[in-house]
């Protein structure tokens, strides 16, 4: 099962990410393909009932998902556990996720983040037999767009916290670095930046990289 995240606020007509997703999605071809549009059907926050939840599972243990409810002590946990299934359940059934990631200040946009904070319960994706990660052959996707430049040898590489932050969640995971591919276009704000200006061929390469990168893990 492909699932496919959009995480971008903009439409895409101007999302770069939106358009490289889709692009992804098309050239995959599977028959079970899910969307979800983290700006229009946002994750809601976790709340204290989710953190004490998280708790006393974590002081269990490993405890599966399907064992949760049984540790579950109020109608507001119950709120809270009832929200997070199925994120969770749907991330554990997918082959490959696909990621829509675009930079804003810096980082990732908070409608992912809420997601990131909602799917990472406490053991449930961990195996409880044998605590090996159950995403250890999941291939994770991450499209990236930055509307300036902050690839290597540039004057603001270390500006990048997309990068690293994500490169460093999904190998916590257990995501094995050979299923992490990060793909990024850069100087996607070229046509609307006066300080971008003259960096257009730049801007059009990078995006072309990314594109065919995207083909070559689409079709693989």
């Amino acid at each position: 099962m492909l699932l496919h995240i959009d995480s971008s606020a903009d439409t895409t007509a101007d999302s770069v990410t939106r358009q490289l997703t889709e692009g992804f999605a098309r050239t995959h071809r599977t028959a079970d393909h899910r969307h979800r549009d983290l700006s229009a059907a946002p994750v809601p926050p976790i709340t204290p009932a989710y953190t004490t939840l998280g708790r006393r599972v974590e002081r269990e243990g490993i405890v599966p998902p399907a064992k949760v409810p049984a540790l579950i002590e109020s109608a507001a946990e119950q709120r809270e556990w009832d929200l997070t299934r199925p994120y969770v359940t749907e991330l554990l059934a997918a082959d490959t996720v696909l990621l829509g990631v675009p930079m804003y200040n810096l980082s990732v946009p908070a409608t992912l983040k809420a997601w990131i904070d909602r799917v990472t319960f406490p053991g449930a994706l961990t195996d409880p037999d044998t605590g090996k990660s159950l995403l250890r052959d999941t291939r994770v996707v991450v499209v990236m767009a930055r509307g300036g430049g902050y690839g290597p040898g540039t004057p603001r590489e270390h500006f990048d916290f997309q990068t690293p932050y994500l490169k460093a969640y999904f190998g916590n995971l257990g995501v094995p670095p050979e299923h992490l591919h990060l793909v990024a276009a850069e100087l996607t704000r070229v046509d609307v930046l006066p300080r971008l200006a003259g960096l257009e061929d730049v801007a059009a390469a990078s995006l072309a990289r990314a594109r065919a990168t995207l083909t070559a893990l689409a079709a693989g």
